[in-house]
């Protein structure tokens, strides 16, 4: 049986990005892992927070996010589909204060992705072959991201965050990679 092939990048409009420094190359991805509530894996809620139109009110633990401006570049959601937030060549919210290799503000050149999920299920195939082949697409075209240069949120900002987290298999991604075509897709 082929492969199921990669449905088209949906495209959100979140108002929660800006531009990156001129002249700044494009040579990290940092790989999130976002659940709202907790627990919980619909991918509405995270739309929603990146639009900038999250009811915080809809549950005790999404009162932490009122007033917050997050975004990223690309949401995996458990299906393997692919929502884009913020065009590539803009500057997405999603590493907070961060570095990676003694150079600071991640944002600034780095493309987020987050992942639905959390530390206490496992990421799905689908999340492993769609997350893969979108990173093979962004190296294509970016030279600078290599496979040593897809990291996790807690790589960047390791006394804040946790994410991908322990569910996340760094190896089995990495085969994903290694085995995935290039995603022939245009995005914003």
């Amino acid at each position: 049986m082929p492969p199921e092939s990669p449905r088209p990048i949906r495209f959100l409009a979140s108002p929660h990005h800006n531009a990156r420094p001129a002249g700044t190359a494009i040579d990290l991805i940092v790989l999130h892992a976002i659940s709202l509530p907790p627990g919980e894996f619909d991918a509405r809620p995270v739309e929603d927070l990146f639009l900038g139109r999250l009811d915080t009110d809809a549950h005790p633990a999404l009162a932490e996010l009122a007033g917050v401006c997050v975004s990223a570049h690309f949401v995996v959601d458990r299906t393997g589909g692919i929502t884009q937030f913020v065009p590539v060549a803009g500057r997405a919210w999603h590493a907070g204060e961060s570095v990676w290799q003694g150079r600071p503000d991640c944002n600034d050149y780095a493309i987020g992705i987050e992942m639905i999920g959390d530390e206490a299920q496992p990421f799905t195939a689908r999340q492993y072959t769609e997350t893969a082949r979108l990173c093979r697409m962004l190296m294509d075209t970016f030279p600078g991201i290599t496979r040593q240069r897809i990291v996790g949120h807690r790589d960047v900002a390791p006394d804040r965050k946790w994410d991908p987290g322990r569910q996340w298999d760094w190896l089995r991604f990495r085969r994903s990679l290694a085995a995935v075509r290039r995603l022939d897709l245009a995005w914003e």
